[in-house]
């Protein structure tokens, strides 16, 4: 793997340049080595020696889910005895996908949340406190720890959950900066003003969130992130975005105005359904090439997420390109009375009324054929009058209102914390396949 952490500041046509000799050298590996690229190439007749630049990609067919999912040991490039590491991806759009890592992967990992980390300002005077699974087969926890290993930090390993436990770290070790589920720092926020803890004064400066969006694609905070700057304005907050698959995240920098792709571990596509280029500024399916990994690369896959490309220069320096935030999953798109819809349009929605305590989106198909929309809310508040409210709150975002229920705040908090979830779920898919 070639690490240039600078590339980032370097002109757009050494960026270019790099990608391009990256690329070679990628097909040429996956080309030796992986038995499904291998098959896809000699299938499809493609000359590895045309591809030559960034354009020429649109050449090979691109890679699915589907794909991992039916030949997912095909896609190993390494003797088994070389895998240190096995991980699976979260299982959002269907089973669960093995992905094998060698020593080399995991350095990559490495490197990459370790540029990550210095993305956000941290340096090794920082303390990183870790409140994130690192178990359960999950990818993200361990390149969380070996990155602000390899950045040089303090590190405590607390895990997700128990807000008591967290204070009390943060009062033991003095912890500078988290890694975090953002809408769990509400739960720190609630069981600090509980204890008379003045969390805006405590060592805690910055949060590194994941798995949920605290932006939009236009920069300015969803509900639950101004929610939390509301709370607790003393503590920075800064998105990432990240996948099993792509094994490299993306960070925001200082200047909160979407993730930074990093050029030397990465090739980024953003597509419209015809697998063909849009424009920087129009959403499109994030589509990627890997760059160094050793055990499971990828050619041209399709993540399935939708988010909008910026290549104008940032204005702290960088010229790498930037992704804003997911705008929505492609399996999960609805369309619901005319309208298209994303699940997170309708979390921001529904984390802005203030009696709606949790909640789960149901989509199923109705009699019609068509998408419908059914929220299970939990709360206090059941009258006719608050069902209307909410309604109206729809309508007014959205130009339609979902169908509402209401179950138990227990029932629903159940049912978003399955025992296998590495997410708290909050969408369900229960439309008719064919």
């Amino acid at each position: 793997m070639i690490e240039d952490r600078n590339l980032h500041y370097r002109t757009f046509a050494e960026i270019r340049a790099f990608q391009e000799r990256a690329l070679k050298e990628t097909l040429l590996y996956v080309q030796s080595y992986s038995p499904f690229y291998k098959r896809l190439f000699a299938e499809n007749k493609i000359d590895i020696s045309t591809v030559c630049t960034l354009e020429d990609l649109l050449s090979i067919p691109t890679t699915t889910k589907q794909d991992l999912q039916l030949y997912n040991t095909d896609f190993l490039c390494v003797d088994p005895l070389s895998v240190i590491d096995y991980v699976t991806t979260s299982g959002t759009l269907g089973d669960p996908v093995t992905f094998a890592l060698t020593e080399g992967d995991l350095q990559r990992l490495a490197y990459n949340e370790a540029s990550s980390f210095s993305m956000v300002g941290c340096t090794k005077s920082d303390v990183m406190q870790l409140m994130t699974t690192i178990d359960r087969r999950f990818m993200a926890g361990l390149a969380y720890f070996l990155g602000a290993r390899r950045l040089g930090c303090g590190i405590v390993r607390v895990g997700n959950g128990i807000p008591e436990l967290q204070w009390d770290t943060i009062k033991r070790v003095k912890s500078t900066v988290c890694m975090v589920v953002p809408s769990f720092l509400m739960k720190m926020v609630d069981f600090a003003e509980k204890h008379a803890i003045n969390y805006n004064a405590s060592s805690l400066k910055k949060a590194v969130c994941i798995g949920e969006a605290l932006r939009t694609s236009d920069g300015t905070l969803t509900t639950l992130g101004q929610r939390i700057h509301e709370k607790w304005p003393a503590l920075e907050l800064y998105s990432t975005y990240a996948s099993t698959e792509m094994q490299t995240s993306f960070t925001e920098c200082q200047m909160h105005n979407g993730g930074h792709i990093p050029c030397d571990l990465i090739i980024v596509e953003v597509l419209d359904e015809n697998n063909q280029p849009v424009e920087d500024g129009q959403p499109g399916e994030v589509t990627i090439t890997t760059i160094g990994v050793e055990g499971m690369p990828l050619v041209r896959f399709k993540t399935g997420d939708i988010c909008i490309r910026y290549s104008e220069p940032c204005q702290c320096g960088r010229n790498s390109p930037r992704l804003s935030p997911v705008l929505g999953r492609k399996g999960q798109m609805i369309k619901f009375k005319g309208t298209t819809l994303y699940p997170p349009m309708l979390f921001d929605i529904l984390d802005n009324i203030p009696d709606v305590e949790n909640y789960i989106v149901e989509v199923f198909t109705n009699s019609l054929g068509t998408d419908h929309i059914q929220i299970r809310v939990g709360s206090n508040n059941r009258s006719d009058l608050f069902v209307k409210q909410i309604k109206d709150i729809f309508r007014a975002k959205v130009r339609v209102a979902p169908d509402i229920v209401f179950d138990s705040i227990e029932l629903i908090a159940r049912l978003q914390q399955p025992p296998t979830s590495r997410k708290a779920v909050k969408f369900l898919d229960l439309r008719q396949t064919v």
